[in-house]
């Protein structure tokens, strides 16, 4: 294979479009890029991915896979900042916003500083800088 494997966009299966939109423009700062029943897609900032909200089923649909299941998925999601502070102030934004801590921001024994949240739908994220 020639060509190296990049992340375009990560997409998200929601039960509520709507809210999901809420949650990561409205209490995240993420900007919407483009917007339609049932899907949308954000711009999470220069040089990454995009994010794509998807209704769940329908997500479920298009790989083929039952829409049933909760719980932890395997997967969570990362932004990598230089301050303690930006930690703190993202997970306060999506407390804000509708989400929920997972695990509380606190010193790691490695040096580093982080924390979880999930979004509405339940999708984690971590927040975390490496000093």
């Amino acid at each position: 294979m020639n060509t190296k494997l990049q992340v375009s966009a990560i997409m998200l299966g929601v039960q509520d479009v709507e809210r999901a939109k809420r949650f990561y423009v409205e209490g995240l700062g993420c900007a919407l890029e483009k917007d339609y029943p049932g899907f949308a897609t954000c711009l999470l900032g220069d040089g990454t991915s995009k994010l794509a909200l998807y209704e769940w089923d329908a997500v479920a649909k298009d790989a083929g896979v039952p829409a049933e299941g909760s719980g932890f998925r395997g997967s969570s999601l990362h932004f990598i900042t230089d301050s303690r502070e930006v930690v703190d102030e993202v997970i306060q934004a999506a407390v804000a916003a509708g989400g929920t801590v997972v695990n509380e921001a606190t010193a790691a024994e490695w040096g580093g500083y982080s924390g979880y949240f999930s979004d509405p739908d339940g999708h984690l994220w971590k927040v975390a800088t490496a000093s």
